[in-house]
């Protein structure tokens, strides 16, 4: 018997990350600096905290939404840092991983035939997220000129005021650029005056290396029409225990969570206890790691600089957005580096035409290696030039 996939289901090529990854594990010599993941390991307070709730035989389910307690944690820890006021009770929802509060999104406000706008380049579950629901994407490509930020030009240009949703990332994947208050508030008016509901995608939220981040939904008139996502993957470095949460009106919310308690039922529930410590005691953790990433940004921006490759002076998250040099596109680049010198990097392109001609390179890898990838790919360099 051959199974007939659903044209959805075909429309969405396989990961164009996953192909590199492929090759690399054919090999044990390799650097990856693919991986949108810390090399820190979870704080011990909150690994204490998982470990002693398994201890005492906490393994049941948790109200759909997440532990009251998180959700009341949640709550207080966004006002604090970002100036956003939340009910748990109604607002908030905890979710496995940011990434299925996303899809959760999607699924919920979507119809068919929908069009959802995404600044590019874009991570890279965001256009399948849309096709799976249906949907139509249009992308709004953002240019290195103006710091790969946003615009109302570049929204204009697309034609995204006749869209329905708009998603944007910020601190962002892959470029690792940033919106201050400022820059957001044109945006915030065109979203209010084309009436368009906005997701925003905040998980690099504390990984902001110059000012503060500011929430698009903390603006004025946006917290009505916004949903925000967040969670503890990448500034508590908690990946694998999937554990993220989505902010939004009460109806909103109460819509997502109709789906997440039909597939989901809850997020992992000693995720959640090691989640509530890591509010509660980590931030010092979370600080040093930061710290750390910081110094990391600076050391691979200032070694591409040397080896001749230009590269955008990335402000937030744990990425930077190198060009290519002259001759060579932005997959044949990554290929070759990997295969004549071992470093994983991604291709650009992987988060959308706009990222052709640039690498996504992590540092959330420690220092050694930094140093040891970047030799390796300037005598790459050396040798094709």
């Amino acid at each position: 018997m051959t199974f007939e996939l659903s044209d959805r289901v075909q429309a969405v090529p396989p990961s164009g990350i996953r192909r590199f990854f492929e090759i690399a594990e054919e090999r044990d010599d390799v650097i990856s600096l693919g991986v949108g993941e810390p090399d820190f390991a979870t704080p011990w307070a909150a690994r204490d905290a998982a470990i002693t709730s398994l201890e005492q035989g906490k393994t049941s389910y948790t109200a759909n939404r997440g532990k009251r307690e998180l959700r009341e944690a949640i709550a207080d820890y966004v006002a604090d840092r970002f100036e956003l006021g939340y009910d748990p009770d109604e607002e908030i929802i905890v979710t496995a991983g940011a990434s299925e509060a996303v899809d959760l999104a999607f699924r919920a406000f979507v119809n068919p035939g929908d069009t959802v706008a995404i600044a590019q380049p874009a991570y890279i579950s965001y256009e399948p997220g849309v096709i799976f629901a249906g949907g139509e994407v249009l992308s709004v490509p953002t240019r290195e000129e103006d710091d790969f930020r946003l615009t109302v030009e570049g929204l204009e240009e697309a034609g995204a005021a006749d869209a329905d949703v708009l998603v944007l990332c910020y601190p962002n994947n892959p470029t690792g650029a940033i919106m201050t208050e400022e820059d957001l508030k044109p945006i915030a008016e065109f979203a209010r005056e084309n009436d368009l509901t906005v997701f925003s995608d905040e998980i690099y939220a504390e990984l902001t290396y110059d000012g503060e981040h500011t929430s698009i939904a903390s603006l004025e008139g946006m917290r009505e029409r916004t949903i925000v996502f967040n969670g503890f993957s990448k500034a508590h470095a908690m990946t694998g225990l999937r554990l993220g949460y989505a902010l939004g009106p009460a109806d909103a919310i109460g819509a997502m969570n109709k789906i997440h308690q039909y597939t989901m039922l809850s997020a992992p529930t000693t995720a959640q206890y090691a989640a509530l410590e890591a509010l509660d005691t980590c931030d010092n953790d979370v600080a040093e790691m930061v710290e750390e990433y910081d110094r990391r940004r600076r050391f691979v921006l200032s070694r591409f600089r040397e080896i001749g490759m230009d590269v955008f002076e990335a402000k937030g998250a744990f990425y930077c957005f190198p060009e290519v040099p002259e001759g060579f596109t932005a997959e044949e680049f990554a290929e070759g580096v990997l295969r004549e010198q071992g470093v994983a990097v991604v291709p650009g392109d992987v988060f959308g035409d706009v990222g052709e001609g640039h690498l996504r390179v992590s540092y959330a890898t420690g220092l050694e290696d930094l140093r040891k990838a970047l030799n390796r790919i300037e005598a790459f360099v050396a040798d094709h030039a």
